[in-house]
């Protein structure tokens, strides 16, 4: 398969419209992230792409070949697509072995194909166990296991790390997509969480209600979000009202260069910032700021500060962490994103 593509994908539920003119494009051996909060369409578009469900509107093609419209349907099991859902889906009276064998053709070589994917996932020497008898992690593996057996061409992640410990989800999550990089499948990873779709994707799909707001490479829609939705869908964002001026914003924090996907913006705008552009500075220069408050969190400090009237919370390394009522100075690094007001 060389492409993945939607084209004006609808699907209604009764008289809820969940998705509303999906269009998408997936290059072969690519990663692609749908992000979006929970009810925003993303599994119901991963379920139209599998063929667990039908179309209302618009096509899905796979290299060009039609597999979903309004009027025509490939059944998934014709479709060569590995699926691994939220929980895993193990049958729990069959052994790891017996669950990864489940998929595969009897006229193929199983036995080899097995140990293949045994030695792929890490999961050597674990075949005689039961889905009890494993971690969560390991099982997750069992279930992605089962899914490259019969070594498909396009493999769908519906959050299958939601019920690990957060550090883990995010370490496995890694470690699963350079595996299936390895293997030259594409892939299409569903997930809430920006840092899981920033580390593991070569395009990040953002949704909000059934619509795909942008898509782009991580640094894209991280750094020149199309919209301030957007914005905070990806991560902590600081807007500021200020006024657009031959590619500079004034505002609180004195002149902000625009970036220049917005140089040509003029008037009342909302200027956006990520919190990491602003740096505390004891020396003179700057836009003076007070520290008014401090939570610790461990390995960072949250700090509350004032400038120019304007309250803020930046997030910094504990030990770099201003101390209460301190009187420093705020430097803005980089340029920034604005939208009309």
């Amino acid at each position: 398969m060389s492409t993945v593509a939607a084209q004006g994908l609808r699907k209604t539920y009764g008289t809820t419209e969940v998705l509303r003119g999906i269009d998408l494009h997936l290059q072969s051996g690519s990663v692609l992230a749908l992000l979006g909060p929970s009810g925003c369409g993303k599994t119901t578009l991963l379920r139209l792409i599998a063929g667990f469900e039908p179309v209302d509107d618009g096509t899905i093609t796979f290299d060009g070949r039609v597999v979903a419209s309004a009027s025509h349907f490939v059944p998934p099991e014709r479709r060569g697509i590995g699926y691994v859902p939220q929980e895993g889906a193990l049958f729990p009276h069959l052994t790891v072995e017996e669950n990864i064998r489940y998929g595969l053709n009897r006229r193929c070589n199983c036995q080899e194909r097995l140990q293949e994917v045994l030695a792929l996932t890490g999961l050597q020497g674990l075949g005689g166990r039961y889905p009890h008898e494993l971690s969560g992690g390991q099982q997750q593996r069992v279930a992605l296991a089962r899914a490259l057996a019969p070594q498909p061409s396009l493999i769908l992640l519906d959050e299958p790390f939601n019920a690990l410990d957060l550090d883990l989800r995010h370490s496995l999550c890694e470690e699963v997509v350079q595996m299936l990089r390895g293997t030259g499948a594409t892939t299409i990873l569903v997930t809430h969480d920006p840092v899981e779709a920033f580390a593991t994707s070569d395009q990040v799909a953002v949704m909000q209600a059934g619509a795909i707001r942008q898509c782009a490479s991580p640094q894209g829609v991280y750094w020149c979000p199309a919209d301030a939705t957007v914005a905070r869908l990806t991560g902590s964002t600081i807007f500021l009202p200020g006024k657009a001026r031959d590619g500079v914003v004034h505002c609180a924090l004195g002149e902000l260069t625009l970036h220049e996907e917005v140089r040509g913006l003029n008037g009342q705008v909302q200027a956006m910032l990520r919190p990491e552009q602003l740096c505390w500075s004891p020396a003179p220069g700057g836009v003076p700021a007070q520290v008014l408050h401090h939570s610790f969190r461990g390995d960072h400090t949250v700090v509350s500060l004032v400038a120019n009237d304007l309250p803020l919370r930046l997030r910094m390394p504990t030990l770099q962490a201003p101390a209460r009522d301190a009187r420093g100075n705020l430097i803005v690094h980089g340029t920034c994103m604005a939208y009309p007001a």
